[in-house]
């Protein structure tokens, strides 16, 4: 792995992404929108804050897998990262490099949804604000990782889009927001057991309820983190070395 090599993966994308500013609109302010529109269909302060929590997870997971899946095909189809494979770069290299890059826009993204929250919608937050910052944006991490690896297996942007039932949706269904896990049937427990969303909901509501930084809100963030590693190693091994 070389830094030099990984930050200048990072700044290329970023590079691109500012020279398309629809997108960049939709990475950070339609997370805020959607919170902004939840807040007044509530029209309740209590229940806005009881479900906005674990939405400031899920919206940046679901954005973030569209936009990565996407952005990352695009740059398959075009032959780039080919080209990019051609030059003595590591995978690892360009991997993280891209993870730089949409990390540095997950951050952004899910702090400035945090703070209209917080601070302008009145979403009230008995535990730690910063800890509720870090879970939201390990899972926008984690859309832009299974994003990554699955537009390995689409041919066309179309095709990414399609991904997003198979990969988002059940996990949006399952992670507890809808329904809680534990009233599910022992099939769909078992289902959301398994899926990385869950354990960031749960962690997302734990903080809201005020527990403090419990063993349980740590084992929730090691999950969703190590499911980040794990799917940016798959996303890395999709990609194959050319040849000059």
């Amino acid at each position: 792995m070389n830094p030099t090599t990984t930050l200048a993966t990072a700044r290329r994308v970023l590079t691109q992404l500012r020279h398309d500013p629809r997108t960049v609109a939709m990475l950070l302010v339609v997370p805020t929108l959607l919170m902004t529109l939840l807040r007044f269909v509530f029209n309740d302060e209590r229940v806005f804050t009881r479900t906005a929590p674990a939405l400031l997870g899920v919206f940046p997971f679901m954005i973030m897998f569209l936009v990565a899946s996407v952005t990352t095909l695009r740059e398959r189809t075009t032959a780039t990262l080919e080209r990019l494979m051609t030059m003595p770069m590591g995978r690892l290299d360009l991997i993280l490099g891209y993870a730089i890059a949409f990390g540095a826009l997950a951050v952004a993204q899910v702090g400035i949804a945090t703070a209209v929250c917080a601070w302008w919608l009145g979403m009230a937050v008995t535990g730690s604000v910063w800890t509720l910052l870090v879970i939201a944006v390990l899972d926008a991490l984690l859309g832009m990782a299974l994003g990554l690896f699955v537009s390995a297996f689409a041919s066309s942007e179309f095709q990414a889009i399609q991904f997003m039932p198979l990969f988002v949706l059940p996990q949006f269904l399952l992670c507890g927001l809808l329904q809680p896990r534990d009233q599910m049937g022992w099939p769909l427990r078992w289902l959301s057991d398994v899926m990385p969303l869950s354990y960031a909901v749960d962690a997302l509501s734990r903080v809201t309820a005020g527990t403090g930084f419990t063993g349980a809100i740590r084992t929730d963030l090691l999950v969703v983190a190590g499911c980040v590693l794990l799917a940016l190693a798959l996303g890395a091994g999709t990609l194959r070395r050319q040849t000059a």
